[in-house]
């Protein structure tokens, strides 16, 4: 059949060729074993209801929306080095619009989060031709399956998606799928969720709230005990119990009951170990965060360090622990997909995310002044160029390091010994001042004579 532009063939999946990759970290069910026995045990972890806990929720939301908030750039190399953005016809309007029913924030929130639930994300190509892809879709990840031919090469299972213009059910080769995946434990090309890991903590969490809802949807009263002065049948206490429970529990409690033939009611009270269900679901809350490598104040489980102040070295923290190797992931996906090559390449803006505040920042500008143009520090604060803004400025009395080692070469500051002084500039009137001062002292002696002949 053809697809997307190529004639794709499934021979081989047809005579048995390929196998999907074997290990415990695959395709699971929706019901997955905590342990070994959780399932004899009545002890499930379901998928849909662990993506229901808070901390789960947040921590999937924060870090899907604040990767797909950062705008993608298409960058090129030059002759120095240096990358700086451009746009190319064949890459920029993909990225700026990568399918039709999706935005780029929608597209790489799809992105991250299928990534975060199942631990891979496929992306389909759509191309134009044999190279230049036109449409991205992230795929659901329970209609892919990776197979392998014997030879070692990858191909992709899709089902029907019409969604994605996958009419029928085919494997394409590698090529076609971008496959962004994290925690291979088990295959290089599964991933793994970091619901394997919490999802226990999850199913606890929602527990300990169920219970909770239960206890205040009951006035916050506990239960009690009907006492009788004698022995009483099965019978008659079921049916006490029936009744007191119709009458005097949920919507019913505090009603007054009248009670006979010597009966009781004792309520019973709650022990305080029994009763820190905040310090237990905080607890919970704080082993999802740490599966997803997110400090826990960012959804508001606990204070910020007091010790940090910076909310620029709040943001750094989180970025480096959290959302850096999720970012260049997608990055080097992206730039293999779309096969932009060695001087081309994608790059996300993490200027929004790293942003100081307004002192900081106005403080760190000025102290590059003598790195950055003038036109550059304004491009960081959104303002545009200014006549004499392209060059870099330097205080007078500054001197390139160039300048001075010339100077130390000919007069070493440091030097030992001080040079000989230059002789005096040769004067031309010396002869002359030599004849006037002869006829001085000839004056001065003809005076003398006369004085002594005297």
């Amino acid at each position: 059949m053809r697809a997307f532009g190529l004639t794709i063939t499934r021979e081989k999946a047809a005579q048995g060729q390929l196998s999907p990759p074997s290990g415990r970290g695959g395709w699971w069910p929706i019901i997955r074993e905590a342990f070994t026995g959780a399932w004899q045990q009545n002890v499930e972890v379901k998928l849909d209801c662990v993506l229901s806990f808070h901390a789960v929720f947040a921590c999937q939301s924060l870090i899907a929306s604040d990767i797909a908030k950062l705008r993608v750039k298409l960058v090129a190399q030059d002759a120095n080095g240096i990358w700086s953005e451009v746009k190319n016809p064949a890459y920029s309007p993909v990225l700026r619009k990568p399918n039709g029913f999706q935005n780029r924030i929608q597209f790489f929130e799809s992105w991250v989060l299928s990534k975060l639930q199942s631990g891979n994300t496929y992306v389909l190509k759509q191309r134009v031709g044999r190279s230049v892809s036109k449409k991205l879709y992230v795929l659901d990840p329970g209609r892919v399956k990776p197979l392998v031919a014997p030879d070692g090469s990858v191909f992709y299972e899709l089902k029907t998606d019409h969604l994605s213009e996958l009419p029928t059910e085919v494997v394409v080769p590698a090529s076609e799928i971008i496959h962004d995946r994290f925690n291979c434990f088990f295959h290089p090309l599964v991933g793994l969720s970091p619901v394997f890991a919490n999802g226990l903590a999850a199913t606890q969490g929602l527990s300990i709230q169920n219970n909770s809802a239960r206890f205040f949807g009951n006035n916050s009263q506990p239960g009690g005990i009907l006492t009788a002065p004698g022995a009483i049948s099965d019978e008659t206490a079921g049916r006490l119990k029936s009744s007191w429970e119709e009458n005097f529990s949920g919507k019913n409690v505090g009603r007054v009951a009248v009670l006979g033939d010597g009966l009781k009611y004792e309520a019973m009270a709650v022990k305080a170990v029994d009763a820190q269900l905040i310090e237990q679901l905080k607890w919970t809350a704080e082993v999802v965060c740490s599966t997803y490598h997110v400090p826990p104040y960012k959804i508001g489980i606990g204070q910020a360090p007091v010790a940090i102040t910076n909310v620029q070295a709040l943001n750094i923290e989180y970025y480096s622990q959290c959302l850096q190797v999720l970012i260049e992931s997608i990055e080097v996906c992206l730039d293999e997909g779309l096969g932009t090559g060695d001087t081309l390449g994608t790059e996300f803006d993490v200027d929004n995310l790293l942003r100081m505040d307004s002192v900081t920042q106005m403080e760190v500008l000025d102290a590059g002044k003598n790195l950055m143009t003038p036109d550059e520090a304004r491009a960081k604060i959104g303002l545009g160029p200014v006549t004499g803004g392209n060059a870099v400025y330097r205080q007078q009395q500054d001197f390139s390091l160039a300048a001075l080692a010339k100077r130390d070469a000919t007069d070493n500051p440091f030097a030992t010994t001080k040079p000989a002084a230059d002789p005096a500039p040769a004067n031309d009137n010396a002869d002359e001042q030599a004849q006037q001062a002869r006829a001085v002292v000839a004056l001065f002696e003809k005076d003398l004579r006369e004085a002594l002949n005297a």
